[in-house]
């Protein structure tokens, strides 16, 4: 019998020290994004049909990208998580933020199908039906520092221009650094754990979670997201994107973030 209770009072223990550990941890168990995303995933629904954001997005890239492309990572992902009980409950953000903690035998398949699926929807989040883009200046920002119109004038909009300069110029260099990731991955706006606006990239499915960021916007640097209407023209696709982007989503992504 005691023998039996100190069993039991040591397997208590370590449990109470494991959910300390994982709770205490760099406070990666508040989800930014997708806070109830969890087993079983679905694709998420999109605020626009197919033919919405022609004439820079065709509706038969978008229907493929989507249904097809997005949909396989999700299947993988259902698939891999089905046999784990214990992770059916966790959100799919804060699994690709712990994955230390994902059991090691599928951490690999979590981060390539649940970052797929996770980069994905952030993706489709960003974008709205196109506007027509005249020039105008931010109230607040200085007149050598033009945005055009369908930006948000906020916070962000003048943090850009505090860090990069201007928008042309913060323009150029994410233009430059999307043109020039190699094969295929993403290119994003976020930031790091002071705050600080980064332009960076990443490779295949890997989200800003790996490395310290926390994502603002981002664009799809993978062929199939622009190759039957562009071919191997990315810098075109990189220049229609502009016209599709919500910034008053980028702008709510940004207040989020620095909520937390």
């Amino acid at each position: 019998m005691i023998q039996y209770v100190t069993k039991i009072i040591t397997i208590s223990i370590v449990l109470i020290f494991f959910i300390i550990v994982f709770f205490s941890k760099k406070r990666e168990h508040n989800p930014y994004f997708f806070p109830d995303w969890h087993y079983p995933f679905e694709l998420p629904k999109l605020s626009y049909q197919y033919h919405e954001l022609q004439p820079y997005l065709d509706p038969q890239t978008l229907e493929i990208h989507y249904s097809k492309h997005h949909q396989g990572y999700v299947n993988k992902l259902n698939k891999t998580i089905e046999a784990h009980k214990d992770l059916r409950k966790t959100s799919l953000e804060l699994l690709l933020r712990n994955l230390d903690f994902v059991p090691k035998n599928i951490r690999t398949a979590v981060k390539n199908f649940g970052g797929g699926h996770y980069n994905h929807a952030f993706f489709w989040a960003l974008l709205k039906t196109p506007v027509p883009v005249v020039d105008n200046a931010i109230a607040g920002v200085s007149t050598n520092s033009v945005f055009p119109s369908n930006i948000v004038p906020g916070s962000l909009a003048k943090k850009i221009v505090q860090t990069f300069g201007g928008f042309n110029k913060f323009k150029e260099k994410f233009g430059q650094a999307a043109l020039t990731c190699f094969g295929s991955g993403w290119t994003l706006l976020s930031l790091d754990k002071k705050n600080n606006l980064v332009i960076h990239s990443t490779q295949n499915q890997d989200t800003p979670f790996l490395h310290g960021l926390r994502p603002l916007l981002c664009i799809d640097l993978w062929e199939h997201a622009y190759y039957l209407m562009y071919q191997n023209r990315r810098q075109d696709f990189i220049d229609a994107w502009w016209h599709v982007l919500d910034w008053q989503k980028v702008e709510e992504n940004y207040k989020r973030v620095l909520s937390f």
